[in-house]
Parts: C-alpha cells; sequence; structure tokens
C-alpha cells in the first residue's frame, strides 16, 4: 500500500466494521484521498459545494479514522479534510510542487543505493543531468514499482535545477498529463496547456504507460514530444515496462520512445537489499543487528518501498512498545507489509475498468454491453488470482453477485486466455498496471 487511495480504501473498510453501508455511501460516497504524506492522509468530498458534508465528517467521523489509520499503520496518524475552496488551493500549491520538482527534493543521486540492478540506469540518469539533451535524449528508464525509478527522475531534476538555475523544468505522472488535458479541453485552455508543457528544457514523465490507450491523450503528447525534441530539449521518461511491451501504445510513440535509450532497473540483489536497509535504518533512527539487517534483506525481495515501509513500522513497534527489536517483531512487521503492499479490490477494478474504457459503477450494474461484462469477468478473475479473499466476497464488489456466478466468469477468462494470445496480453497489461499503482 504506497498510494493514498489505497490507504482510504483500507480506512473505509475497517469504517464499516462499525458503520452501516448507508452510512459509509451517504457520507463517503464522493470523499477522496487527496494525499499521504509524513502521518497525515489528506481527503476531500467532491461533490460538496456548501461543504456540509466537510463538516460532518470533521465532527463525527475525524476520531473513527484517525483510530483506523492507526490500526494500518501501528502509529499515531492524523487526517485533514479540506472544503472546496481550500482543495483548489492544495491542489495548486501540490502543482507547483511537482512542476518545479522541489516535491521531491530530498531525492538525490548521493541518496540512491547503486547496485548490479540499477548501475546502468543510475549512471545514464547521471549523465542525463550533467549534459541535458547531449548524450541520451529520451532516456527511458523501466522497471516494476517501487525500485527507485521515481527517486532518479527526481534526482536528475534537482541536480539539474542545482546546475542549471535558469532551465525550465516539469515533472508530471502520465496520469496527471491525461487529467490535465482533460481539464485544458473542457476549460478551452489548450493554448495554456500546450505553452506548459512545450516550453520547457526538461519534461520528466512518471508512468508514462498510464498514457496507453487513451487517442487523444497520445495525439496530444506525441506532438509535445516532436515539438521539445526538435527543439533540442531533454526529455526523461518511466514506465513499469519496455516500450514494445506497452500493449496499446501507438506505434508511432513506440518508436520514437524506443530511439533514445534505454535502461531497465531490476529487483537488488541481497548484498544491495542489506545495504538499502542499513541506510533506511540510519536515516530513521533505527538500530539494528547486522543478523536483522541480513534477515530483513532475505525476507524483503521484491522493492526498495517495502524496505522502507518496514523499517518505519519497525520504529512505530519500537516506540509504542519501548523493547528492544525481536525477530519476532521484525517476522511481525514482514507479514503485515507485505498484506500491506497487496493491492485491494478497489484498485484492481479501477484498473479493470479504466482499460476497457466502462465505470466502476459499470461493473457492478446489471449492464450486459460486451465491454462491461468482458471487464466484469476479467476483474472478477484478477481479484481471484492477486488476492486471497472468498468467491463470496468477490461477488459481493460486483454488485452482490453469488459464488457461482465469479466461479463462471474466472473460468470464462481463462478459456478465453487459452484461445487468444492477445487476451492473455491484456490480462499482463492490466496487473502491470495495478502493480505499477501499489
Amino acid at each position: 500500500m504506497n498510494s493514498a487511495a489505497d490507504v482510504w480504501a483500507s480506512v473505509l473498510e475497517i469504517l464499516g466494521r462499525d458503520l452501516t453501508p448507508t452510512s459509509i455511501t451517504t457520507w463517503f460516497d464522493d470523499c477522496e484521498a487527496v494525499d499521504l504524506k509524513d502521518s497525515l492522509l489528506v481527503l476531500h468530498s467532491v461533490n460538496d459545494p456548501t461543504d456540509f458534508k466537510h463538516d460532518v465528517i470533521v465532527s463525527r467521523f475525524s476520531e473513527p479514522i484517525r483510530n483506523a489509520l492507526r490500526e494500518i499503520f501501528s502509529g499515531d496518524f492524523d487526517v485533514l479534510v479540506l472544503t472546496q475552496k481550500e482543495y483548489q488551493e492544495y491542489c495548486a500549491s501540490k502543482s507547483s510542487e511537482r512542476d518545479s520538482c522541489s516535491y521531491g527534493k530530498n531525492f538525490t543521486f548521493e541518496r540512491f543505493i547503486v547496485g548490479p540492478s540499477n548501475k546502468f540506469a543510475h549512471a545514464a540518469a547521471r549523465a542525463v543531468a550533467e549534459a541535458p539533451a547531449e548524450a541520451y535524449n529520451p532516456l527511458f528508464i523501466y522497471g516494476d514499482s517501487g525500485l527507485g525509478k521515481t527517486h532518479l527522475l527526481y534526482a536528475i531534476c534537482n541536480l539539474v535545477q542545482s546546475e542549471r538555475p535558469a532551465f525550465k523544468t516539469l515533472y508530471v505522472r502520465g496520469e496527471d498529463f491525461t487529467n490535465e488535458l482533460i481539464s485544458a479541453i473542457q476549460t478551452n485552455r489548450m493554448v495554456e496547456f500546450r505553452e506548459k508543457y512545450r516550453q520547457v528544457d526538461l519534461l520528466l514523465v512518471d508512468d508514462i504507460q498510464f498514457i496507453a490507450g487513451k487517442v487523444q491523450t497520445q495525439e496530444e503528447f506525441f506532438h509535445t514530444f516532436n515539438t521539445l525534441y526538435d527543439a533540442g530539449k531533454q526529455i526523461v521518461l518511466t514506465s513499469d515496462r519496455p516500450p514494445m511491451d506497452i500493449l496499446r501504445l501507438e506505434d508511432r510513440l513506440r518508436t520514437r520512445f524506443e530511439s533514445g535509450l534505454l535502461a531497465d532497473i531490476q529487483p537488488p540483489d541481497y548484498e544491495t537489499r542489506v545495504a538499502i536497509v542499513k541506510y533506511k535504518a540510519a536515516q530513521y533512527g533505527l538500530n539494528l543487528t547486522e543478523d536483522s539487517y541480513g534477515y530483513i534483506a532475505e525476507n524483503v525481495t521484491s522493492n526498495v518501498r517495502q524496505i522502507e515501509g518496514l523499517v518505519k513500522k519497525l520504529i512505530a513497534y519500537r516506540d509504542l512498545m519501548q523493547g528492544e527489536i525481536t525477530k519476532e517483531t521484525i517476522d511481525r512487521a514482514i507479514g503485515e507489509i507485505k498484506k500491506t503492499f497487496a493491492p485491494t479490490p478497489e484498485l484492481i477494478m479501477q484498473e479493470t475498468a479504466s482499460y476497457f474504457n466502462v465505470t466502476v459503477d459499470d461493473l457492478k450494474s446489471q449492464s450486459r454491453t460486451r465491454d462491461t461484462v468482458t471487464a466484469r469477468q476479467v476483474s472478477m478473475y484478477l481479484m481471484r488470482v492477486m488476492l486471497d479473499i472468498p468467491l463470496k466476497e468477490i461477488g459481493s464488489y460486483h454488485g452482490g453477485r453469488d459464488h457461482s456466478t465469479v466461479i463462471n466468469s474466472v473460468q470464462q477468462v481463462e478459456k478465453q486466455m487459452s484461445k487468444s494470445s492477445q487476451f492473455v496480453d491484456t490480462i499482463k497489461d492490466i496487473k502491470a498496471n495495478i502493480t505499477a499503482k501499489r
């Protein structure tokens, strides 16, 4: 669990133990997680023009939400619920931070732990930062979630801003690029949108794979890419997979992404994981034995983000229990972290619906259109293979369907996968999108 949306989904699940489904729907159906930073979860009710829901949530539910956060993180956490005006101001300030890369000011090359699995990507990123648009343009860094791609993006941006203050730098996530484009079209502000993205010296796009399948977004990014490239400006992209594996990416974009340097990041080896554990522990003031460092490195193998989450969990245990960190404590923390980083049912439904251009509500409805039926069956299948939850619970997420319907859906997807390699690739693509957002 590394996103505000995932944390909020877990909070709602905990609140559901004491609140009725009607109460959950009434007060939280349009309540979205805006941000998660330090020990604060930021929320906002989208359809709340008079701030009525805001006032009720603050007065009646702030403490239950804090209690739920404490259960999730094993430590004190606070919640901030924004009014409409506060939300607009907050988004404006966050956008400014992200655009300038100051949001990731602590992510530098010096703080990036280098090992055999990421040495090439690190060297390529450093070369680009030291000589933008002179060596590798575009630079395309790819690898699984939590391995340090975003860290390298921020490191490039921070070094460029330090050594070339006059450079115009811009960081954006692929999903945010799409959302900004939609907003610009709706408000008739395309001129400002294009000026923002086509008049920079350094453009860094995180998780570019999320523009795949979005026709208008790909069209706009194609022209943005060409404008910057032709002007000799540096472009750096990250993705959870190489361009050739982004299935719904247009060929003209794929060839441009592949025209520069491709650099992959693999999961860190044992020695690198030990170094990362030691660095993160020192960073957060946690002292462990050498055996403990090795034990953690042996058991947390997938990504750096999990290691950092584990260290924070151990700090919470130490502070709350006021005792030494034992092997039993580490085992408990490892189990909770691995469970925490599993995708939520809501995330699976969201990414599946998005892939098939339907809504999550469509998945829960009685609609029998072809795309909706396929999306619903795929969503059930992915919950079955990615989550350890009962068939009845899977059905409940999809409009209260019974276990026999879930079984049939899973079988239909498996049957289709056995007949079509293209459908197998579709399932892989959706799973990759889900994994990238954990």
